[in-house]
């Protein structure tokens, strides 16, 4: 009898479907994934697709908490990571709708202090570029910054904080190079032309239009959507050392009890660093609510009769500002970002970064990668067909393993393995 009950739950924990259709090609795909004692393995995921407007298939399995033995259902929250930029980027859309913000300002003119490259001092760094990511900024591994820090001081030659010219590249504004730093100072700018901290303003606006309960700081959730948070794992110890063949070791989120929320920044001046809030990665969401997020995008920026996004904003936020151009190498694609827009970007279904083998499906989204967690939303253009996905663990290092290269694209295997099956069977 317990060899019964221990398989049944095991099922429920592994192998949690609820589609509204029925893809037993999908499932059977995702179940054997799951089952896989490999360095494929996550400790668990969750899928939701959208056809024609209306989510059509979900598929959640595994544990978000494996020391608890919690199983992922579609409440469950994770650190989204890089899909928390298109949301900074709503906030910002918003606000030129507003006439508070407008993208070829000078990004001083906001921010207070003259932002300068200094191998181009006469070239003014706009908003657009920030969120275009050909902004000439660097992270050079420090995008974070302590609140007691202000990006005035860090970005100061000379100033106690000045990151010693490791943030400014040598490449004009017209080359694409990836950076979290420029999300960072993004959120600044939201603070201070609302007057509004940033997690607070995408709380009261952002969230609140989209019916979701976010957060980027843990302590301020609620208690049930706390109670739903997941940790992401890496088979990585605190020495570093990596084994495919170990146990997971928590990275982030794993909490015993709820931290510290409010009390955390009762120093923190608004408008001088809204870093410690990860505008670029460090929100926490659940499958349901990017499924909300999806459904705004899919019907280009209305969710459920409200206008989030002005129609010929969100027309901007999803065309091409940077297409990468061969010849000239304009840019550093990042293995999949070949033409990137204002949060979103491109990818093309004949191209490097396609997400189905055997069917060319072109995608507008973003993908995600941090601590273990690899996750993605993407719709396709000019349907209503979609998806978002989160894992929150890998067993082996990405990039540094060429294991973790995707079979038939340069994404990776991760990504494939979710998106392929909806691709092939679905859209």
């Amino acid at each position: 009898m317990k060899k019964i009950i221990l398989a049944l739950l095991m099922m429920f924990l592994f192998a949690t479907s609820a589609s509204a259709e029925n893809f037993p090609e999908v499932d059977k795909s995702y179940s054997e994934w799951m089952a896989e004692k490999n360095f494929e393995q996550v400790p668990g995921f969750g899928v939701i697709a959208f056809k024609d407007g209306k989510e059509i298939y979900s598929y959640f399995g595994g544990l978000r908490n494996v020391e608890k033995n919690l199983p992922v259902t579609r409440d469950t929250r994770f650190r989204v990571a890089s899909l928390s930029k298109m949301f900074t980027i709503f906030s910002i859309m918003q606000l030129v709708e507003q006439g508070k913000i407008d993208l070829d300002e000078d990004a001083s003119k906001y921010l207070g202090f003259e932002l300068r490259n200094p191998n181009f001092p006469d070239e003014k760094i706009t908003v657009r570029m920030l969120a275009s990511h050909t902004s000439t900024l660097r992270d050079s591994g420090n995008y974070s910054l302590p609140q007691n820090i202000s990006l005035e001081g860090f970005f100061k030659k000379g100033g106690a904080d000045y990151g010693n010219g490791k943030h400014f590249a040598k490449e004009d504004k017209n080359y694409f190079k990836y950076c979290n730093l420029n999300y960072g100072v993004l959120g600044t700018i939201i603070e201070k032309v609302t007057g509004e901290r940033f997690d607070l303003y995408q709380k009261n606006h952002i969230f609140k239009d989209l019916d979701i309960k976010a957060d980027y700081v843990v302590g301020n959730l609620g208690t049930e959507e706390f109670a739903n948070l997941g940790a992401v794992y890496e088979k990585k110890n605190s020495a570093g050392v990596w084994n495919e063949n170990g146990r997971w070791y928590a990275q982030v989120d794993n909490y015993s009890s709820q931290p510290a929320g409010e009390s955390k920044f009762k120093n923190y001046k608004i408008g001088t660093n809204a870093t410690p809030f990860s505008p670029q990665g460090g929100l926490r969401i659940s499958f349901a609510e990017l499924g909300n997020t999806l459904e705004m995008l899919m019907n280009g920026g209305n969710f459920r009769g409200k206008q989030v996004i002005r129609e010929d904003l969100f027309a901007e936020m999803i065309k091409p500002q940077w297409i990468y151009n061969e010849q000239t190498k304009n840019g550093d694609p990042y293995d999949v970002m070949f033409a990137y827009g204002l949060g979103l970007y491109e990818i093309d279904g004949a191209g490097k970064a396609r997400l189905c083998e055997d069917k060319e499906i072109d995608y507008i989204g973003h993908s995600g990668e941090a601590y273990g967690l690899i996750s993605g939303l993407y719709f396709v253009p000019g349907k209503k067909d979609g998806a978002i996905f989160m894992t929150n663990g890998r067993a082996i290092e990405v990039d540094d393993d060429k294991r973790s290269f995707g079979k038939f694209s340069n994404s990776y295997i991760w990504e494939e393995k979710i998106m392929n099956p909806i691709g092939k069977y679905i859209f």
